[in-house]
C-alpha cells in the first residue's frame, strides 16, 4: 500500500510537469497573459520544486517522513483544485509555485518513507517500480493532457492531477508508518534561503532578458545578484556544521561526472518535453491530442531502454553506456534540426525516437551511479545533491532554452522583416512564438506574412537544437572522462538506478 501511494505520486508529478506545458497554449487563448507570464506556468513549478528538494529531505528527517509525504500530497491536491479554478494567468503562476513546494515535500517524504519499508532486494525492486512510475508519467503525460484538453478543456488537466493525488493521499495516510532520524538537527536555513535566492534570481533574469534585452540594467542586476547569492551559499555551506550541500563530495571526480548526467538529459530530453508540444500545438497548429500522440515517440523509450541498459552493465561500464547514450541523442537532435518546422508524422517522430533512446540510456543508471561513486556513509547526501542537480537543472535548462529560442527568433525576424516594424513589436512577437502563441505573434505584427513568422521560428528552433547538440556532446565527453572506468560498485548500478524523474 505504501508503494502504491508513492508510485501514484510519482506518476502525477511528471504529469504536472508536462501537462502544464501542453496546456499553456490553451491557457493563453482562454485567459490571455503576457509571454513572460505564460513562461512562468512551467518555470514556477520547476523552480520551487528543484530548489526545495534538499530542504524537504531535511524536514522529513526531523518531523517525520509520513507527515511530510501526507502534508505534501494534501497541499498538492489543494493547489491542483485551485489551479482548475484559477481566474487568471497570474494566479496560475502563483499556484504552480506552491504546487512545486508541495511536490518537493511529497517526493522527499515519500521516497524516504519507502526506503524504511523495504530492505535488500525488495528495496531495489520497489525503487525500480518507482522509476517505472515516473517513466509512465513522462511517456503518457502529454497524451493524457492532450486528450483532456481536447475533450474537457485545460482545467481538466489540473483536476485529474488533483484526483490522482487524492487517491495517493488515501493510501499513504492509511498504511504508511511514521519514521524519523533521531540524529537530525533541523533545517539549514541560511543554505536553503541563499540557494533558493540564487535559482530564483537567475531564472527571473534569464526569462526577462529576451523582452528587456540582455544589457538592460534590471537584467544585469538580477544576474549579478544571483552570482552574489551563489557565492554566499558556498561560503555558508563551507562553514556550517551540518550543511545542506556537502561541498567535500566534489573532491570525488566520479561524483562530478555523475552531476553531468542530469545536466545532459535536461538539454537533450527534458527541454524537448516542454518545447515540442508548444511547437506542435501553438505554432504548427496540431490539436492537443495529436501533439500528445506524436510526443510518445520521444517518451516511450523511457519505459524500455533503461531496463535493457541496466542489464548491459554486467559487461560494459555504466559510464560508457551513458556516454554512448548522449552521443546517440546528439545525432537525433541534429537529425531533428534538419526537418522543416511544419513537418509532422513519421518524419519528425523518427529523430524524436532516436533522441528518446539515447536519453534513456543514462536515465536508468543515474541514481545508482550517484550512490556508487562516493563512500557508502555519504550516499544519502550524494543522492540529495544529485536530485537537486536534476530537478533544479531542469528548471534552469528550460529557462535558458526558452530565452535562447526567443532571442534567436527576434534576431531572425528582424532580418526578415527589416525596418517595417518597431523593435518592440518584433521582440513581443518573438516572445509569443517561443511560448507557442502563433495567433498573438501574428496579431502583434499584422502586416507581416504568417509564413515569415513560421520560417523565423523554424530557423530559431534549428539554432537552438544546434546548441543543445553541443551541450549534449560535451556532457558525453565529461561522462567518458569521469565515469568510463568501471567502479567496484558499478555492478549495483543496473539494479539500483531506475528512479529518475
Amino acid at each position: 500500500m505504501v508503494l502504491i501511494a508513492v508510485c501514484l505520486a510519482a506518476i502525477v508529478l511528471p504529469l504536472s510537469f508536462s501537462g502544464g506545458a501542453v496546456a499553456t497554449p490553451a491557457i493563453g487563448r482562454d485567459l490571455g497573459g503576457s509571454a513572460v507570464s505564460l513562461t512562468w506556468i512551467t518555470n514556477a513549478f520547476m523552480l520551487s520544486f528543484g530548489s526545495l528538494l534538499m530542504a524537504a529531505g531535511a524536514l522529513a528527517d526531523v518531523y517525520g517522513r509520513k507527515r511530510l509525504f501526507v502534508g505534501g500530497v494534501f497541499f498538492f491536491v489543494l493547489t491542483s483544485f485551485a489551479l482548475a479554478l484559477a481566474p487568471s494567468v497570474f494566479w496560475i503562476d502563483v499556484l504552480r509555485a506552491l504546487q512545486g513546494i508541495a511536490s518537493a515535500a511529497a517526493l522527499s517524504g515519500g521516497t524516504a518513507a519507502m526506503a524504511q519499508e523495504f530492505e535488500g532486494h525488495a528495496r531495489t525492486r520497489a525503487f525500480s517500480m518507482l522509476g517505472t512510475s515516473f517513466g509512465i508519467g513522462l511517456a503518457f503525460g502529454p497524451l493524457l493532457a492532450g486528450s483532456l484538453i481536447t475533450t474537457f478543456g485545460w482545467r481538466a488537466v489540473f483536476l485529474s492531477t488533483a484526483l490522482t493525488g487524492l487517491v495517493a493521499l488515501i493510501f499513504g495516510a492509511l498504511r504508511m508508518r511514521e519514521t524519523r532520524d533521531p540524529n537530525a538537527q533541523g533545517l539549514d536555513w541560511p543554505g536553503t534561503i541563499t540557494f533558493t535566492a540564487t535559482l530564483v534570481l537567475f531564472t527571473y533574469g534569464v526569462i526577462e532578458a529576451p523582452e528587456l534585452g540582455w544589457s538592460d540594467p534590471f537584467v544585469i542586476a538580477l544576474l549579478a545578484a544571483s552570482a552574489l547569492m551563489l557565492l554566499v551559499f558556498i561560503v555558508v555551506e563551507s562553514r556550517v556544521q551540518r550543511p545542506m550541500l556537502d561541498l567535500t563530495l566534489f573532491r570525488y571526480p566520479r561524483f562530478i561526472g555523475v552531476q553531468m548526467l542530469p545536466i545532459g538529459t535536461c538539454y537533450c530530453y527534458i527541454v524537448l518535453i516542454i518545447l515540442l508540444p508548444l511547437r506542435f500545438i501553438g505554432v504548427v497548429g496540431l490539436s492537443e491530442i495529436d501533439a500528445g500522440i506524436l510526443m510518445i515517440a520521444l517518451s516511450l523509450p523511457m519505459l524500455v531502454v533503461p531496463v535493457i541498459v541496466a542489464s548491459l552493465t554486467r559487461w560494459v561500464s555504466a559510464g560508457v553506456l551513458s556516454g554512448i547514450g548522449f552521443l546517440i541523442a546528439a545525432v537525433g537532435l541534429q537529425w531533428l534540426s534538419r526537418i522543416d518546422v511544419s513537418t509532422t508524422g513519421v518524419a519528425v517522430a523518427m529523430p524524436m525516437l532516436l533522441i528518446g533512446i539515447g536519453a534513456g540510456m543514462p536515465w536508468g543508471l543515474m541514481d545508482g551511479l550517484a550512490i556508487s561513486v562516493v563512500p557508502k556513509e555519504r550516499a544519502g547526501m550524494a543522492t540529495g545533491i544529485f536530485n537537486t542537480t536534476r530537478v533544479a537543472g531542469e528548471g534552469i535548462a528550460l529557462a535558458i532554452a526558452s530565452a535562447v529560442l526567443a532571442a534567436y527568433a527576434q534576431s531572425v525576424l528582424g532580418d526578415i522583416i527589416g525596418t517595417r516594424e518597431t523593435a518592440a513589436h518584433i521582440a513581443e512577437s518573438a516572445q509569443r512564438l517561443a511560448t507557442g502563441d502563433m495567433a498573438r505573434a501574428i496579431a502583434t505584427l499584422p502586416g507581416v506574412n504568417p509564413r515569415d513568422l513560421l520560417s523565423g521560428y523554424g530557423e530559431a528552433f534549428q539554432n537552438l537544437l544546434h546548441i543543445m547538440t553541443v551541450i549534449t556532446v560535451l556532457a558525453a565527453g565529461s561522462v567518458f572522462g569521469f565515469l568510463s572506468r568501471t567502479s567496484s560498485n558499478d555492478d549495483a548500478v543496473g539494479t539500483a538506478g531506475q528512479s529518475n524523474l
